[in-house]
C-alpha cells in the first residue's frame, strides 16, 4: 500500500480551506469526482480532442482515435457519452487548473498536451523509457516531446526523465522531498505488480484536492489493472473516484480528500 503522510498542499481551485483559527469542519474538497466527469463525457469535450489530435503529429493510433471520436459524434450526436484520457485530462485541467503535472508513460506527448492546452504555465514531470518502435510505433521521445508542447505555448518546467519509472522514481522524490502534484497520470508498466509499484510511489506526492489519472482499465490485455484501480483507488476513503471501463480502453480517475 502506498506510504501516505498527511499532505499539507492543497488545489486552491477545488478546495475550501477556512481561515487561520477558524475549523476546518469538512475535508477541503469541494467537488467530487462525477462532478468532474460529467465535463469530461460531453459532445464538447469530444470536438475538443478532435481538434487538439489534429495539432499533434500523427502515428497509426492517433490517426484511429480521431476518426473514432469523429464517427462517434456523428452517429450519436450530443447523446454520445464517452470518456478517455484525452477527455479527462482536458475536464481536470481546466477545472484544476494545475501547477504541477507527472506522467509515467509519455511517448509522443499526447496527455501532456492535452493539459499544457489548458494550463500552459503548469510545470511537467515526464517519465519514460523511450521504447522504440513502441505498439509497432515510431516513438521519438523528447525532442518530439518538445516540439509538441511548443505547439501549445506551454511555458512551464520541462523535466525529462528517462528510463524505468521502477528506478527513478525513488531517487527523484529524494531529491525533491517537498514536490507534490495538482494532477499525476500514470500509463506507464502495464503489468499488475509494476501498475501497483507505479501508483504506490506517486499517491503519496498528490496534493489534497488533486487527481490521480489511471489509463487502460478495461484494456482487453490487461484486465486485471481494474483490479489495481480498485483496490488502492476506489476502495479508498481518502478518495472520490469515477471510472469508465465499458467502452474503448478505459479510464479511471480520482481526487484526494485528505
Amino acid at each position: 500500500m502506498p506510504a501516505y503522510s498527511t499532505m499539507d498542499q492543497y488545489v486552491e481551485a477545488i478546495c475550501y480551506k477556512a481561515a487561520v483559527g477558524q475549523t476546518q469542519w469538512y475535508p477541503p474538497l469541494m467537488l467530487s469526482a462525477e462532478s468532474i466527469a460529467q465535463r469530461a463525457i460531453g459532445a464538447d469535450r469530444i470536438q475538443e480532442a478532435i481538434a487538439l489530435l489534429g495539432r499533434l503529429s500523427h502515428d497509426d493510433y492517433s490517426e484511429y482515435l480521431s476518426k473514432y471520436y469523429q464517427e462517434g459524434a456523428s452517429r450519436f450526436g450530443s447523446d454520445w457519452r464517452y470518456a478517455d484520457i484525452v477527455t479527462v485530462l482536458l475536464a481536470l485541467a481546466e477545472q484544476l487548473q494545475p501547477k504541477s503535472y507527472l506522467e509515467i508513460g509519455v511517448r509522443r506527448g499526447r496527455s501532456v498536451c492535452t493539459v499544457a492546452s489548458k494550463a500552459p504555465a503548469c510545470d511537467f514531470y515526464m517519465f519514460d523509457m523511450w521504447v522504440s518502435n513502441y505498439a509497432g510505433m515510431e516513438n521519438p521521445g523528447p525532442d518530439l516531446v518538445t516540439q509538441e508542447l511548443d505547439k501549445f505555448g506551454h511555458s512551464g518546467k520541462r523535466v525529462f526523465t528517462d528510463g524505468n519509472s521502477h528506478a527513478t522514481l525513488k531517487p527523484f522524490f529524494k531529491a525533491n522531498a517537498n514536490l507534490a502534484f495538482d494532477i499525476i497520470t500514470v500509463d506507464g508498466d502495464h503489468t499488475y505488480d509494476g501498475a501497483v509499484e507505479d501508483l504506490c510511489e506517486v499517491l503519496p506526492r498528490l496534493k489534497v484536492g488533486g487527481a490521480i489519472v489511471f489509463d487502460d482499465v478495461c484494456h482487453p490485455k490487461h484486465r486485471y489493472l481494474q483490479d489495481v484501480w480498485n483496490q488502492l483507488i476506489e476502495n479508498d476513503p481518502r478518495f472520490t473516484a469515477w471510472t469508465c471501463a465499458d467502452i474503448g480502453y478505459g479510464v479511471g480517475f480520482a481526487l484526494r480528500k485528505w
